[in-house]
């Protein structure tokens, strides 16, 4: 499945570059972006932490591993795996990644495409809620790094994402790591914003940082595999938010 999607948007990166190059010839409109991640050779940029209560500190067991893939996946491909327990009822563990060489003058709208590994049934049921429809899958940008900062005992992260099912104005919900009823083994998930494009401006150095995480209400451990990020980064206009 990766090999081919990502075939396919190399083409259709391809494809859209050429038209966007003969469309805006005269007018030099950027085209669009693509950023495609399969973390085979490296982690790709991608650094990454959590927001959380600092009641969990030292307990939240957070790790963010480029790895193998997990039986019965094909265990010869690599991908960033994710790791935290939940214990305050919320917790959001995220993946980032800077963008630059943009136009600060556009809005850009950004769409991601993400495979990732999951082994949580969707009828399943725990502490606070599903281990598999109470974490939800995000993705975004912001002009700004999303960093995290302390307030009340909590730790925040500064990225607009909203609080757990809801999205926020930087972030938008792409589903749930629900795999399928009755099903307790890995397997890879397609989540997408491709009806819900997040809308951005770069900064004034022509730079955003892409987000992806997931925010969870259940109050357990959960192990995710980021397996493949594909990204479009596409101009739509020249005037602001």
């Amino acid at each position: 499945m990766k090999n081919v999607r990502i075939w396919m948007w190399g083409l259709t990166a391809l494809l859209m570059t050429s038209l966007l190059a003969c469309e805006n010839k005269d007018d030099n409109v950027p085209a669009e972006v693509f950023i495609v991640s399969d973390f085979e050779n490296s982690t790709d940029g991608w650094t990454g932490f959590a927001e959380y209560s600092t009641s969990m500190e030292g307990d939240m067991e957070f790790d963010l591993t480029r790895t193998n893939l997990p039986a019965p996946l094909d265990q010869d491909r690599m991908a960033m795996k994710i790791e935290g327990r939940n214990l305050s009822d919320n917790m959001f563990m995220f993946m980032k990644k800077k963008i630059d060489g943009l136009d600060p003058d556009l809005t850009y709208e950004v769409v991601y495409q993400i495979d990732l590994a999951s082994n949580y049934r969707t009828n399943s049921v725990g502490i606070g809620g599903s281990p598999a429809t109470s974490v939800w899958v995000k993705g975004g940008a912001s002009p700004d790094e999303p960093v995290k900062y302390l307030e009340n005992d909590y730790y925040y992260i500064t990225i607009d994402k909203g609080v757990q099912s809801q999205g926020g104005s930087e972030m938008h919900v792409l589903g749930h790591v629900g795999v399928g009823e009755d099903i307790n083994e890995y397997r890879i998930i397609e989540r997408n914003n491709v009806q819900n494009p997040v809308l951005v401006k770069p900064n004034d150095n022509g730079e955003l940082w892409l987000c992806v995480g997931t925010d969870s209400g259940f109050e357990g451990k959960t192990i995710l595999y980021y397996d493949d990020i594909e990204v479009s980064i596409r101009p739509v206009n020249s005037g602001s938010l």
